[in-house]
């Protein structure tokens, strides 16, 4: 029986084979997100069923590896942390240096609460500069509010702010 680590070595096989690029790939599933389909494929994400079969289709994968593909993965458990590639360990950065204003920023606006890594979208682009190209990266995330539970008569149910 295969594990999901080894369907993401042999999915990496046949995109080194065919010489395929990551884009290439998304637009032939023709599905949701490029981060979410590129995250299935590397065993971090579950595809919904219709795009596990295009994928399998498409990169010629047994049912088997269909069907894992659709599967509730271990999300993150290969991952080291801090993480050691030095792109992944930016973003790693990112969050110990500017985190703490983006928490009083976030919570400033909306309340008591976070923003959602599930009811989550993110895209990425390249913008064009003359000093060089530069990463640009969206993310949008719905605000989940805080509850307070057995909260009684004078005290709100949650921590959002209203609008």
């Amino acid at each position: 029986m295969q594990t999901r680590e080894q369907l993401t070595e042999h999915i990496l096989d046949i995109k080194r084979e065919r010489r395929l690029s990551w884009r290439q790939i998304v637009e032939a599933i023709d599905g949701l997100s490029d981060v979410l389909i590129v995250g299935a494929l590397l065993g971090q994400m579950r595809l919904p069923e219709a795009l596990a079969a295009k994928a399998a289709a498409f990169l010629g994968l047994t049912k088997a590896e269909e069907l894992m593909l659709a599967e509730v993965p271990m999300r993150g458990q290969n991952s080291p942390m801090p993480p050691t590639d030095p792109l992944l360990y930016r973003f790693y950065e990112l969050v110990m240096v500017n985190g703490p204003a983006w928490k009083e920023l976030i919570q400033e606006e909306f309340g008591d609460g976070i923003m959602s890594a599930i009811d989550f979208d993110m895209a990425i682009e390249r913008q064009p500069d003359p000093k060089g190209d530069r990463v640009k990266i969206t993310m949008s995330g719905k605000f989940l509010p805080f509850k307070y539970y057995g909260a009684g008569p004078n005290v709100p149910p949650n921590g959002a702010k209203g609008a």
